[in-house]
């Protein structure tokens, strides 16, 4: 890790422990971190950074758990079962604190392209490319009108109902790693569908992660293509 990656670490840790400190007294965070309260108050109040090792544990451990419940609590679904996480994907702060624990906790290995679906996946999957420092890409169901080549995924689902997404298809080059995100993984069809799309370019896939899993399937779906990390922040039965 070069002198940059350390401070960037330092930071994040710095990002997560004030988060947390907006709903806890330093008492409590130290209760939650194992780190002593006065240290925290200079860590939160930007005197000093925590050394590499403790901005670690707090962005791989604590934060990691610290966000996944806060993800829990943002999250609300109906009677019906259907998700509402607009508390989330219309909070660009949080994603931006999610990214570099979900990069550090899971162990995704820089990609070159973030890809995603629109359009919820679309704040997360900036958020996860501003981190990476990679470029974003995200399939739609529709064509761009002026964009003359296209790679096409297409799928029947068990409704009967055929899902398209297509990416331009200068997005993505052979040979480019990358990694693939959405807010929720359900089924585990649209996933499926933006594997393909990465398979069709020729790229090597360094890992497939979700803000939100419902259940097992769509997780264990995804983990029949691809050796790489699969991953979700939070999950739900």
């Amino acid at each position: 890790m070069n002198r940059a990656e350390k401070a960037a670490l330092q930071l994040q840790a710095v990002a997560v422990l004030r988060m947390l400190k907006e709903t806890r007294t330093y008492d409590e965070l130290a209760a939650l971190t194992g780190l002593p309260a006065g240290d925290l108050n200079r860590y939160v109040n930007g005197h000093v950074l925590p050394g590499i090792e403790r901005a670690r544990e707090v962005v791989e451990g604590v934060g990691r758990e610290a966000l996944a419940a806060e993800l829990e609590a943002r999250v609300t679904f109906d009677d019906e079962g259907y998700v509402d996480n607009s508390g989330v994907v219309f909070d660009q702060s949080f994603l931006d604190l999610v990214a570099p624990v979900a990069a550090n906790a899971f162990g995704f290995e820089r990609p070159d392209v973030v890809l995603t679906a629109a359009t919820d996946g679309i704040s997360l999957g900036a958020a996860m490319a501003s981190y990476f420092d990679a470029r974003l890409a995200y399939a739609k169901k529709s064509k761009e009108t002026a964009v003359e080549e296209f790679i096409e995924s297409r799928q029947r689902l068990a409704s009967g109902i055929e899902l398209t997404y297509y990416l331009p298809a200068s997005a993505l080059s052979p040979g480019q790693s990358v990694l693939v995100v959405d807010d929720l993984i359900r089924s585990g069809e649209t996933q499926e569908l933006l594997l393909d799309i990465a398979a069709q370019a020729d790229t090597e896939l360094t890992g497939v992660f979700a803000l939100i899993a419902v259940g097992d399937e769509g997780v264990s779906r995804a983990r029949t293509f691809t050796d790489a990390p699969v991953a979700a922040l939070a999950s739900f039965d």
